[in-house]
């Protein structure tokens, strides 16, 4: 009798910490999931049932069925916000890449400074979605910008970079460009985890420089490319503040700068069709989410993981 009740009795109070701890755990998630439910999964649910009413912010919103969404398929000024989206993404990720990589691999090679270096060159990452650096942007690429003053150096007459439809986009792509910090530092941290021995065996076989790079660095580094290739992709299909800053909120000059984003935001608030903006915000998520897909059913191709 004595034996078992020596042996329960741990095993109650093994049951009873195990319980506190798991009542503490949800003590200290507590503010997050209160803020999950009020600011994330709540205004998902609310913005899917917006999606089928008509709903003008001041009135109470009004069940109209699947309407926006027909209505989506014949609005000409969306799809042509959509395919500025597409054109900026499948231009901007890859040149930041490119870049980010290039950096990355300058890097590794050492120097000195390089906690320095790596700092400055994250620093754009973290202040490029701001509204300062867009407003900077803006007059840096005006008719009397600073681009325009280097080139006047030169001789040359430079245009209002911005107010023109044919190069409007490009220099928000050129902004995209020079956020390349963050995958910049993941890039390098990749680098550092490929072993030396195999660029010295391939060194000491006659391979240079550019056999080298393709034959163990990018096959070796492609988890790396591929996630940041997921991320930046999806950041970019999101991009608003750049877009909303240099263009004044208009999307212009002749809606070269028309970001889906910013459309949605002209439809949902100065144009008090928030039910119609859920339903474009909703039509985002599902193409964000088959582009990703697609990466991902892709990437069994050409990115090859260790085993």
């Amino acid at each position: 009798m004595t034996d078992t009740t020596l042996t329960r009795t741990p095993s109650r109070a093994k049951r009873g910490r195990g319980w506190r701890d798991s009542l503490a755990a949800y003590g200290f998630l507590t503010p997050w999931i209160i803020g999950m439910l009020a600011f994330t999964i709540g205004p998902v649910i609310a913005s899917f049932f917006l999606s089928f009413t008509q709903y003008n912010l001041l009135q109470p919103p009004t069940w109209i069925g699947t309407k926006n969404y027909e209505m989506m398929l014949q609005d000409e000024r969306l799809h042509h916000s959509i395919g500025v989206t597409f054109t900026y993404v499948a231009i901007a990720v890859p040149l930041q890449l490119i870049v980010a990589l290039a950096l990355a691999m300058l890097l590794d090679r050492g120097m000195r400074g390089m906690s320095f270096y790596r700092s400055a060159f994250y620093l754009p990452s973290m202040l490029g979605a701001s509204v300062a650096i867009a407003v900077l942007w803006r007059q840096m690429f005006g008719a009397d910008g600073l681009v325009n003053q280097v080139l006047a150096m030169f001789g040359v007459e430079g245009a209002s970079w911005i107010a023109s439809p044919d190069t409007a986009l490009g220099t928000l792509v050129l902004l995209h460009i020079w956020t390349f910090g963050s995958p910049l530092v993941i890039f390098l941290a990749g680098l550092r985890n490929i072993p030396r021995m195999y660029y010295e065996a391939a060194q000491v076989d006659g391979a240079g420089p550019l056999r080298r790079f393709g034959a163990i660095t990018l096959p070796l580094l492609s988890p790396i490319i591929f996630f940041n290739l997921v991320l930046q992709i999806i950041g970019a299909f999101q991009t608003f503040t750049q877009a909303f800053v240099v263009s004044n909120g208009t999307g212009g000059p002749s809606d070269a700068t028309l970001f889906f984003t910013l459309y949605l935001y002209q439809k949902g608030f100065p144009g008090f069709q928030m039910g119609y903006a859920s339903a474009m915000a909703w039509l985002l998520l599902l193409i964000v989410a088959a582009v990703t897909a697609l990466n991902f059913w892709i990437s069994k191709w050409w990115v090859f993981y260790e085993d």
